[in-house]
């Protein structure tokens, strides 16, 4: 199989260097698909200026020497210099066809790269929130998509579990009971166990007094204190993974990277620092002074490495971290999906890490910046009193709301059924609707919107798979046996489809490169509208002769397995039926 746009670029490009020599050859012919033509060539304005010649003297001089008889069925110049590029029917047919035996439906595999991506991220002891959902969402399907491609990718969950907070976790935990009712919180309620330590951390000096010294216990490798923070950990664990089943995504506990893995790092990163002159004393704290990073009034920002009273900071952590994933993991690219607003803190750590060699050019980190989830009044989403969304309650309630929608439009299944849908369809819709935006903007949560049938939604494309499922059920025949059909192309919807199809290999590998998986959910979506124009236009079981019926088949089943593999890239499951 070949994207038709790859191959015309490689023609077009080749014609450019027998029209105008070899140093021409490489120039970016810019094919784009067009509302004139099937693929359009933008490239004679361009060196049009560049020749000193006008730009349709440019584009004919490159269309008489296009050698494109076998792919296109006509070339011609539009407008100032534009060359249109109509493919052959046969041709489209024939990549078409490709696909139904490539178990990658045409994705090549690029070099693969080591890729360690951090996402998710919550606190021990503490609820994950409507703020983690994106991270979670939208860092697990780039995680799915570049293993797709087939990259090694390391999911690292760089979760908070070390710091001064936990001195009053520990003693509340002592005070609670380990194997108490208070403990078990965390599994469940973890922001209640946080809530009641913080009081008595408030409210009692004594156990404010017990919970500093704990932190010097834990800081200095107490063995009994380390014990009872795994404690801690192992129970928060339970919660992490609750939250991950029922989004249905890959983290797993051999995923988990916290700030204390890189506890040991630290004093030798800052010491390192120091020695290379990178780091400096100001105002009793270490601090890393970077050309470029300036305040409002001109002053230089600190990048505060130790902090006056010895202890570090999320700086230290995350130069420790960024240190250990180019030396141990062997990273080729490393990946954060993390909060927009911690850009500039990234920029500085990773400026620092380069400037002491720890991260060589050779290495690319990137920021993929996350946007909040809006309420309806356009603010960040928040309960009426204020307080951040509990991410489980947002789950259950979409799944509630989706059990309503499947009741209505299913009364025919047994409830099981109807539940095991509903689960499938409302968690679809949150993850969709989160991935079917540009990742670092801003949306507004509103289920009735997700949880639609219509538009560019979780559920319209789940539905649009269960639609195709219901074609083979009716008709007989299963997708595997369908996929054996000759494909041939003769109707104009049929040629929308099979252009379709042809696009999902170059759309993944753009969002393996460009890491915005919001051009994915476009593409379904484009994908499925093709599809019922299709069925609309051009019947399918009802064909007029066999041949046709099978070749139409085979279409179907192309766009079926595009779809689920499309959706299982997104990390959105595919219901049998709706």
């Amino acid at each position: 199989m070949a994207d038709p746009q790859e191959v015309l670029s490689q023609r077009v490009q080749s014609a450019l260097g027998a029209a105008f020599g070899t140093e021409f050859a490489e120039t970016d012919p810019v094919i784009r698909p067009s509302q004139f033509a099937d693929y359009q060539a933008n490239v004679a304005l361009a060196l049009a200026k560049r020749l000193g010649r006008k730009p349709r003297d440019v584009a004919s001089a490159i269309e008489e020497r296009l050698d494109v008889d076998d792919v296109c069925r006509e070339v011609e110049i539009s407008g100032p210099g534009f060359i249109n590029l109509i493919l052959r029917d046969d041709w489209i047919a024939g990549q078409t066809q490709g696909l139904l035996s490539d178990p990658r439906l045409g994705v090549a595999q690029p070099q693969p790269q080591n890729i360690p991506i951090d996402y998710s991220a919550p606190n021990v002891a503490k609820e994950m929130h409507v703020g983690h959902l994106r991270t979670t969402v939208v860092g697990d399907a780039l995680a799915r998509t570049l293993e797709f491609l087939g990259h090694n990718v390391i999911r690292q969950n760089h979760i908070g579990d070390w710091g001064t907070p936990f001195g009053m976790l520990i003693e509340h935990l002592l005070d609670a009971g380990e194997h108490s009712a208070e403990a078990d919180l965390l599994k469940t309620d973890p922001n209640a166990f946080y809530q009641a330590a913080k009081a008595q951390f408030d409210t009692s000096e004594e156990f404010a007094t017990r919970a500093r010294k704990r932190v010097v216990l834990l800081q200095g490798g107490d063995t009994e204190t380390l014990r009872l923070w795994q404690e801690l950990v192992d129970l928060s664990k339970v919660y992490f993974n609750k939250v991950y089943s029922a989004l249905g995504v890959t983290l797993t506990d051999d995923d988990l990277a916290g700030e204390s893995t890189y506890n040991d790092m630290l004093p030798e990163i800052c010491d390192e620092l120091e020695r290379q002159g990178l780091a400096e004393v100001s105002e009793g704290a270490l601090c890393v002074f970077l050309d470029g990073y300036t305040g409002r009034e001109g002053n230089p920002v600190p990048l505060i490495i130790r902090k006056s009273d010895g202890g570090y900071g999320y700086a230290t952590t995350d130069l420790a971290t960024v240190k250990y994933r180019v030396e141990e993991l062997k990273a080729d690219r490393i990946l954060y999906v993390v909060g927009a607003p911690q850009n500039l803190h990234f920029r500085m750590v990773w400026d620092t890490a380069r400037k002491a060699g720890w991260v060589p050019d050779t290495v690319e980190t990137t920021h993929v910046q996350i946007g909040n989830v809006l309420g309806s009044d356009h603010k960040i989403l928040r309960t009426r009193s204020g307080k951040s969304i509990r991410l489980m309650e947002l789950l259950d309630e979409a799944v509630e709301r989706a059990t309503q929608v499947v009741a209505e439009n299913r009364p025919d299944l047994d409830d099981e059924t109807r539940a095991q849908i509903a689960r499938e369809v409302g968690i679809g819709a949150v993850k969709y609707a989160d991935l079917s935006v540009s990742h670092d903007t801003e949306y507004v949560f509103d289920f009735d919107r997700m949880l639609a049938l219509t538009g560019n939604t979780g559920p319209y494309l789940q539905y649009a798979q269960a639609r195709i499922r219901s074609i083979f059920r009716k008709g007989g025949v299963t997708p595997e046996d369908a996929a054996a059909g000759t494909i041939k192309v003769t109707e104009s919807a049929e040629r929308d489809l099979a252009l379709a199809l042809l696009g999902f290999a170059p759309t993944v590998q753009l969002v393996g490169e460009t890491l915005e998986p919001h051009r994915l959910c476009a593409y379904l979506f484009d994908l499925a509208q093709a599809f019922t124009s299709f069925y609309d236009q051009c019947p399918v079981l009802k064909a007029e002769d066999a041949e046709l019926r099978a070749s139409r088949l085979a279409l179907t089943a192309a766009t079926l397995r595009t779809l689920v593999q499309g959706l299982d890239v997104l990390g959105v499951h595919a219901p049998e039926q709706m």
